[in-house]
């Protein structure tokens, strides 16, 4: 259950030997169960390794996994949503923050059906230079099967309905008001 202190979150993403990665603040907590977090953000602050600050662009729902190693941010864009699934460790969380291991690998999928896998020349990179080791990489293979399966079956968390559905709800919970269709 959701305390009412806990609603708003940071996230953290860090690389495989502990170095911080990145960071968005101000992500709503909308549910958690048993197998993953789900959060919206809008226009979320984030906080890059090297410093640099951006903010979002567009209203996202984010699904973090508690025991599979990945996690989506679902964008919500005008020509619909394109999923952004990171490679990565379970989450967990601790004082306020939702915690992950970035482990490089990306798959997109776009509104139209298509998909892309991305970050192939980073991970090749970090492999090594982080030793991720043969168990790693054999789990974050079988991640990224895993991954490329949902979408293209459009399996949770790849269900549009579904992505609507919480946008709706984090609307209604915090009577943000979406003013993306006004013009």
């Amino acid at each position: 259950m959701i305390n009412a202190n806990e609603q708003w979150v940071r996230i953290q993403a860090y690389k495989h030997d502990g170095e911080f990665h990145r960071m968005w603040s101000h992500c709503f907590l909308l549910e958690e169960n048993a197998d993953y977090y789900v959060l919206v953000s809008v226009r979320a602050k984030v906080v890059e390794t090297n410093g640099r600050v951006w903010h979002t662009k567009e209203p996202a729902v984010f699904i973090f996994s508690k025991k599979e190693w990945f996690n989506v941010i679902a964008m919500i864009k005008e020509g619909g949503i394109t999923y952004y699934a990171n490679v990565a460790s379970p989450t967990i969380k601790d004082k306020g923050f939702l915690k992950y291991i970035d482990y490089d690998l990306d798959l997109k999928l776009y509104p139209n059906g298509g998909t892309r896998l991305l970050d192939q020349n980073e991970y090749a990179h970090h492999c090594e230079t982080l030793d991720y080791g043969e168990d790693i990489k054999a789990i974050l293979q079988m991640t990224t099967d895993l991954i490329q399966h949902k979408m293209d079956h459009r399996e949770y968390p790849f269900i549009d309905e579904k992505i609507n559905e919480y946008f709706a709800l984090f609307l209604n919970k915090t009577k943000f008001v979406d003013n993306r269709s006004k013009k």
